[in-house]
């Protein structure tokens, strides 16, 4: 097996781990919502340190449900994961096309020299009687 072929195959199983495992440890079972955000999680505390605060901004836009505010979410990452797809893909064929490009010269390089090699003529021939 290829070393990248291993790497790949490790951060796989890594990737794997990090969803799983937090839901196989029951981690966040003790609470009313497990794997709420950071946002969440934030405002709570902040209401309990002092409950008479008054947030200095308001979100543009709502959503209904969390289940809605999830598929936004899930949306956006889906967009920003296919656009950096995108840009290494244009890279790694940028790259793929100048390495055919230089290889395809270096082999034409040596026919080409001898095409445009000139003949001997007479004019470069040895004078003589």
């Amino acid at each position: 097996m290829k070393r990248n072929t291993k790497i790949n195959a490790l951060l796989l199983l890594l990737v794997a781990a990090l969803a799983v495992l937090p839901l196989a440890l029951g981690l966040g079972d003790h609470k009313e919502e497990p794997f709420a955000g950071a946002d969440a999680e934030a405002e709570t505390a902040i209401t309990e340190i002092e409950p008479d605060y008054e947030p200095w901004f308001s979100p543009l836009y709502e959503p209904p449900s969390g289940e809605i505010e999830s598929a936004l979410f899930a949306l956006q990452a889906a967009l920003g994961a296919g656009v950096l797809a995108y840009y290494f893909g244009l890279r790694r064929g940028r790259r793929q096309g100048e390495e055919r490009a230089l290889t395809t010269a270096r082999r034409e390089a040596p026919a080409a020299a001898r095409r445009e090699a000139p003949a001997a003529t007479l004019r470069d021939a040895p004078e003589g009687d």
